[in-house]
């Protein structure tokens, strides 16, 4: 078992509504989509999960932004912890298993 965390979040009415401003094409993202998981910090409760998300909102949420938009001029302004969850169905787990039998490694810093 690892010592994180996972948060997954799938974007809500709010973020559809933005994307879909972005040009006249009519493509949104899906909900349903497959959607980038993230690990966190361990925590032993919800309230502690949602604490730790407050702190690391910023980083998902830009995130989840620049996965569908690059130019971050088009992004919305005052991004705090009250948008995120209006923008985000979240959902937080608090067990973790590696089911590998090799080392966990940052693909960005193989490059």
């Amino acid at each position: 078992m690892l010592n994180r965390g996972v948060v997954v979040v799938r974007p809500k009415q709010p973020y559809l509504d933005w994307a879909a401003r972005l040009d006249d094409s009519g493509i949104v993202p899906e909900p349903n989509d497959e959607q980038t998981i993230y690990l966190i910090p361990s925590f032993d409760d919800e309230e502690e999960a949602w604490k730790i998300l407050e702190k690391m909102h910023p980083t998902i949420f830009e995130n989840e932004l620049y996965e569908w938009h690059t130019d971050e001029g088009a992004w919305p302004k005052g991004r705090d912890f009250a948008m995120f969850k209006a923008w985000f169905d979240i959902k937080v787990y608090s067990v973790v298993e590696d089911l590998c039998d090799y080392e966990i490694f940052d693909e960005d810093d193989e490059a």
